[in-house]
């Protein structure tokens, strides 16, 4: 089979990332690497930099990267659907619901293969928790909420923490519920002297009924990544950090101690941590990628239009007053 011959652009944090796994990567020939920072060309272990995306784009590449920052994203990706060049585009998709949109109707037009970097679509953890909400585990859904806060990553400067990291969120919620988001709230923070905000609480509805919750900071001294789900039958807890799956199911019989099991509403019932198959998220979404652009389907990827669908929420959740 031919390999596809792969070029990556940007090469800070989550650019050495991509670099690892397309180093290691079968089916393809990774040909090198452009950053927008970059003023010369030069050569890093086996690979080239090259000093300006149209020369990496002349390397005859079938696809490439992008892991430069978001305000790079509209006029990297219109230079490669241009150039009729697939791309995998690192979240958010872009800084804007219009930039997005423009992405999403250039790849259309040249029918080209876009992709967008929701990593968290590959968690073992979060694509169990789908399929056991697909085989009735929980019965009808409530509620989702999550949970994602940590410390400032000095690597962000040009977006805030709700294009940075609640649009995770928003994109596997609606994944996870398979719905659109039919309304949201929120209230930011400004707190780090950033211009960006630095912490959100939201909350909203999907179209199919689900409520939804989402807290994201970078104002916490711990590390969380959490996703809870609750419908009639129990819930289902993901810790995407650890890709640990945890159901906590209702319990089938009325507690002994009758006053508790009022208080409680429900009863406690049996717990299952779900042993799973953890291959690392990155590389099953380079492997998906690869595989849609051989296959010349969307099939298993996140779609351009599923991105702009994410920084459309986001943007909303940016704009409300506080």
């Amino acid at each position: 089979m031919k390999l596809l011959r792969v070029g990556l652009v940007g090469f800070g944090m989550m650019g050495r990332h991509h670099m690892r796994l397309l180093d290691q990567l079968d089916g393809i020939d990774f040909i090198g690497i452009h950053d927008p920072a970059l003023i010369e060309q030069s050569v890093i272990g086996a690979h080239t930099m090259f000093n300006d995306l149209e020369a990496l784009i002349n390397q005859d590449v079938d696809y490439c990267v992008v892991a430069a920052p978001t305000a790079f994203h509209l006029e990297i990706g219109l230079a490669l659907a241009n150039a009729g060049v697939h791309a995998l585009i690192e979240k958010p998709v872009a800084p804007s619901h219009a930039e997005a949109l423009q992405l999403v109707e250039a790849f259309a037009n040249a029918g080209l293969i876009g992709g967008v970097g929701h990593i968290e679509r590959f968690n073992p953890a979060i694509r169990e928790m789908r399929k056991k909400i697909e085989d009735g585990v929980l019965g009808d859904i409530y509620q989702i909420s999550t949970r994602r806060q940590g410390p400032f990553p000095m690597r962000i400067a040009d977006v805030g923490v709700v294009k940075d990291l609640a649009t995770h969120d928003i994109d596997l919620t609606s994944w996870i519920a398979q719905s659109g988001y039919r309304s949201i709230s929120s209230r930011t923070t400004h707190k780090s002297g950033r211009p960006h905000e630095d912490m959100v609480v939201a909350v909203g509805e999907l179209d199919n009924g689900i409520i939804v919750n989402h807290l994201v900071n970078w104002l916490s001294p711990f590390k969380e990544r959490n996703v809870t789900v609750i419908g009639d039958q129990g819930a289902l807890v993901a810790d995407t950090l650890s890709a640990d799956l945890t159901f906590y199911e209702n319990g089938k019989s009325h507690d002994a101690w009758e006053g508790v099991s009022i208080f409680r509403g429900v009863s406690e019932g049996d717990i299952i941590r779900y042993a799973l198959n953890k291959i690392e998220p990155l590389l099953a979404e380079h492997i998906a990628f690869r595989d849609a652009v051989r296959n010349h389907n969307c099939d298993g990827i996140v779609s351009l239009a599923e991105g702009l669908a994410a920084v459309h929420i986001a943007d909303k959740m940016c704009s409300q007053p506080n």
